[in-house]
């Protein structure tokens, strides 16, 4: 995977580095490089990631960052800067903080940009396995992943998708709103999702789950973060055509999870540790939540 749009002293202490075992890049204008490394955070020297602040490679000014990893076109990214971030390349996530400019009390753009927290996306092979075994080998059922951020809801769905079209029962479309879980360049380069998986990218879930339907007629249809009530909408709409549904979220509230129509509701614990699983009513349906199990494969491209 490509991170060019770095500068040339960050991109040479990367390389010291095991790429598969990098979760963020924080870049603060004039800080020292911070890389979370095996779950935790870093300072970033040329020689790889260090505790102490002697020799730390500093972030200079972000906006020719910025201009690189948009391929000096970052109006073409304006809509997704609308949420605070922007998916470039390969699903990587740019997290922006700055100035923010509103209309009407929503955010337009984000400009004079001071901060920049790099997601990096990996492909963990098998991460999935828990869960096709316990829910999805007998049949389909609509699920919620949830979580805090950064705890592989992006990548647990990617496998779900893989997982799930493997077993050559399933027409499954993945709904990649962000990009993230397809990672498909404009050269069409990207994660293989498998032979039975269908991708919608970039477009928003309420104007397309209803066209989807009709157009690729799937079975399950995966997608990313659910956020408000017009998301929670598409899904229904899903439901009540009599196609399941897995999704994600980072909502806590039960109450308004109950609300929607999944049967089951899996909430993600941390990296490499096993997802606990609930039934509709929250009722714990298989638990394995505290054990450390088997991470998969990453694979970088």
């Amino acid at each position: 995977m490509s991170l060019s749009f770095l500068p040339a002293d960050i991109r040479a202490a990367l390389l010291n580095l095991n790429y598969n075992h990098i979760s963020e890049i924080r870049l603060r204008r004039g800080q020292p490089v911070v890389v979370e490394y095996n779950g935790e955070y870093k300072y970033l020297n040329p020689f790889g990631v260090t505790d102490g602040e002697r020799g730390l490679l500093t972030a200079g000014d972000l906006t020719p960052i910025i201009n690189s990893a948009t391929d000096g076109c970052i109006y073409n990214y304006t809509e997704q800067m609308k949420s605070g971030f922007i998916t470039v390349r390969h699903g990587i996530r740019i997290g922006l903080a700055g100035e923010y400019v509103t209309q009407n009390g929503e955010v337009r753009t984000v400009k004079n940009i001071t901060s920049m927290n790099i997601r990096i996306p990996h492909n963990v092979l098998g991460c999935s396995n828990f869960l096709v075994e316990n829910l999805f080998l007998s049949g389909l059922h609509s699920t919620l992943l949830y979580s805090k951020p950064g705890f592989g809801k992006t990548t647990m769905l990617r496998d779900l998708a893989i997982k799930i079209g493997k077993l050559k029962k399933y027409n499954v479309l993945v709904f990649d709103e962000r990009n993230e879980i397809s990672a498909i360049d404009g050269e069409g380069i990207g994660f293989d999702l498998g032979d039975r998986v269908d991708v919608i990218r970039c477009y928003s879930k309420k104007s397309a789950i209803a066209s989807a339907i009709r157009a690729m007629k799937p079975d399950l249809i995966i997608t990313d973060e659910l956020y408000g009530e017009e998301d929670a909408q598409a899904v229904r709409y899903a439901a009540d055509c009599g196609i399941c549904v897995i999704a994600s979220s980072h909502l806590s509230d039960r109450t308004v999870m109950r609300a929607m129509p999944f049967e089951y509701f899996v909430e993600l614990v941390g990296i490499g540790r096993r997802p606990v699983i609930y039934d509709k009513n929250f009722n714990t349906y298989c638990c394995g939540g505290t054990d450390d199990f088997n991470r998969g494969i990453s694979i970088s491209k």
